[in-house]
């Protein structure tokens, strides 16, 4: 079995960790940096086999497969000086870090894949988008969810865009809690009602069948509620409006 590095223990490291371990009859050693003292201490208290390393030369020399998990903007400071061998395999989850750059600082032959696992992935719930496709690096996030080889870097970027909206859905909510307790509702209804319909909603989504315009159509009635909400809210120049946001977050993903 791979022992599993996780360098940088932040919200997205936390996740793998704890996904290595939820329901698992046999998870894999895993070693911690001392990055996020706090969360690697607690982690390495709540689960067996996980430990936290003296610094991050450590997590390497007790991995084969060693995630960075650093801040997009502090990874030349946290990763200055670390010795990568070969036989190692890297997996870059930073946002906007480029192999290019992430190889000429460490100066290692080592395979260096990029991934964008979720939160989610701590309940082994995320489909990993991964690029390049990788065995083992593919096998390993299969099991926290799923894997999405992608067949080139354009492809990884697109979807590490669509990425950045998730605290827009979450906020898109919100504003309808919002809404709600303007019109008299108490908070904690109106938060626990959104949170049931919107659950509910999601559940739809595992059902492959149908496309997403398909299920739209589904929740919908001529000229019922659904319809109207759309068609006078979101609007083509609302859609257009985001294409043109997320384009521009590509662009700086280049």
């Amino acid at each position: 079995m791979q022992r599993i590095g996780i360098i940088g223990v932040g919200e997205i490291g936390r996740a793998i960790a704890t996904g290595l371990h939820h329901e698992a009859a046999d998870p894999p050693e895993v070693a911690l940096s001392p990055r996020g003292a706090a969360a690697a201490a607690e982690l390495a208290d709540r689960f067996p086999g996980v430990r936290v390393c003296a610094d991050n030369q450590e997590v390497v020399d007790r991995s084969d497969l060693v995630i960075i998990a650093v801040r997009g903007d502090q990874y030349r400071e946290a990763l200055a000086g670390l010795a990568i061998p070969a036989a190692k395999t890297v997996v870059n989850v930073m946002a906007g870090v480029p192999t290019e750059a992430l190889r000429d600082l460490l100066g290692t032959d080592a395979p260096l894949i990029r991934a964008i696992p979720l939160p989610s992935i701590a309940e082994r719930r995320s489909v990993t988008a991964v690029w390049p496709a990788h065995p083992a690096v593919d096998a390993f996030f299969a099991g926290l969810g799923g894997a999405l080889p992608v067949p080139d870097e354009h492809a990884y970027n697109v979807l590490s865009a669509v990425t950045g909206t998730l605290t827009t859905h979450l906020s898109y909510l919100s504003a309808l809690t919002d809404w709600i307790t303007s019109r008299g509702i108490d908070p904690a209804p109106a938060d626990h009602y959104i949170r049931g319909v919107y659950q509910g909603l999601a559940r739809t989504l595992s059902d492959e069948s149908h496309t997403l315009p398909e299920l739209a159509a589904n929740h919908e009635t001529p000229r019922g509620n659904n319809e109207r909400i759309r068609t006078t809210w979101f609007t083509p120049a609302n859609a257009r409006a985001l294409h043109e946001a997320l384009d521009g977050l590509l662009a700086d993903l280049r």
